[in-house]
């Protein structure tokens, strides 16, 4: 099978790492991105075609897929340019990062509903959310009541060091995380939210150092405790966290309600370190509550009127906890035409819709209603 690829980044790369891991025959038939490429070769030593637009690329290829792995801002753009054709769509999160690229976007879902979409929101596929649905489907913890979950990420200097910092590529860091939280954690309750209030702020990564500062050119580079420089990362977390132009929020929290009453409440934030990681839910029944966190890969399952608990353990999985390779599979299947997407184009702009409004709700202080066109 041959694949195009709009953006060909480290993202994309290790998806595709995912996808030959699993079928080895897999081609890359030709790559549309911004830079400059030395010359690209497959794994029998042919050259990759470079095409400077997607449209000269599904021109002049034959695809059994295309993949979308731009910065955020352009995956809207490119996806409206790929629905029409047709061809198996892998895109990545959010699929848009305005309510105006939105509109588009499902407008656009409508008309080409018969274009397969698969969207990277692998968190739904790992074992562990798999397993949780699993328990509660068999009514262990009776009917969901209450959902609290939390994303404390212990790795967040890539959003304030890297080009992430600029949110007006990736539209905030609702859309940046929390589209993936919200995703599975929608999969577990099972039902559609109705209306979100949020708030954010930034307390830690904000100052006045000047704007496109490298911590390589700090004067404070050998006493700041955000420093990259010397460490694995400084090639690509190379920019001043505490500088003037950087954006994004360092925390931020959400409560969804949804129609069947159940509520939901998310926090995150991109402050803690090393073991203060967590990323997580607590899910409340009647009959008992189910604790899991990915980065430790244990489920708890509590037994309100038995003086019972079950634990279960699972190993960290490779990409995304597991999710990845089986994203990836299934993407697989829907270009052999075995399979339906099990990460919908429709769930990722219900995802994406959840968190523009949450972002909405923290800037306008007013609670939001998540109504569809």
């Amino acid at each position: 099978m041959k694949i195009g690829v709009i953006g060909y980044g480290l993202r994309i790369r290790e998806v595709i790492r995912h996808i030959k891991l699993i079928e080895p025959a897999v081609r890359i038939a030709g790559i549309v991105d911004v830079r400059d490429f030395p010359e690209l070769k497959d794994e029998d030593g042919r050259a990759i075609p470079i095409f400077s637009a997607a449209s000269d690329m599904l021109a002049a290829q034959k695809l059994d897929g295309i993949m979308i792995g731009t910065r955020c801002s352009e995956h809207t753009d490119y996806a409206l340019v790929v629905l029409p054709y047709g061809i198996p769509l892998y895109m990545e999160k959010p699929v848009s990062t305005s309510m105006e690229k939105w509109k588009e976007l499902y407008k656009a879902a409508a008309i080409y509903n018969n274009t397969p979409v698969v969207v990277s929101h692998p968190l739904r596929l790992t074992s562990i959310v798999q397993k949780v649905k699993a328990i509660v489907a068999a009514g262990d913890i009776g009917d969901i009541a209450h959902v609290q979950a939390a994303n404390n990420v212990p790795y967040g200097g890539v959003y304030y060091h890297a080009w992430y910092r600029d949110d007006s590529i990736t539209g905030g860091m609702f859309l940046q995380k929390a589209t993936h939280d919200f995703d599975y954690l929608t999969d577990i309750i099972g039902c559609r939210p109705e209306r979100v209030c949020a708030v954010a702020s930034k307390q830690v990564f904000k100052g006045n150092k000047p704007a496109g500062l490298k911590c390589k050119d700090c004067e404070d580079n050998r006493t700041c405790e955000e420093s990259t420089v010397g460490t694995t990362e400084e090639e690509n977390w190379p920019y001043c966290c505490f500088a003037e132009d950087t954006g994004n929020e360092d925390s931020g929290s959400a409560l969804v309600e949804y129609e069947n009453g159940v509520h939901l409440s998310y926090t995150q934030n991109f402050i803690v370190r090393r073991g203060a990681g967590t990323r997580g839910a607590r899910v409340v029944g009647y009959k008992g509550t189910i604790d899991f966190d990915f980065i430790t890969g244990i489920i708890k399952v509590i037994h309100h009127h038995k003086d019972q608990e079950d634990i279960y353990r699972f190993g960290a999985g490779d990409g995304h906890f597991g999710g990845d390779a089986n994203l990836a599979a299934n993407f697989i299947g829907v270009m052999k035409g075995k399979e339906n997407s099990i990460s919908t184009l429709q769930e990722g702009l219900r995802s994406a819709l959840l968190c523009l409004k949450a972002k909405e709700s923290a800037q306008t202080k007013n609670y939001q209603e998540i109504v569809e066109l």
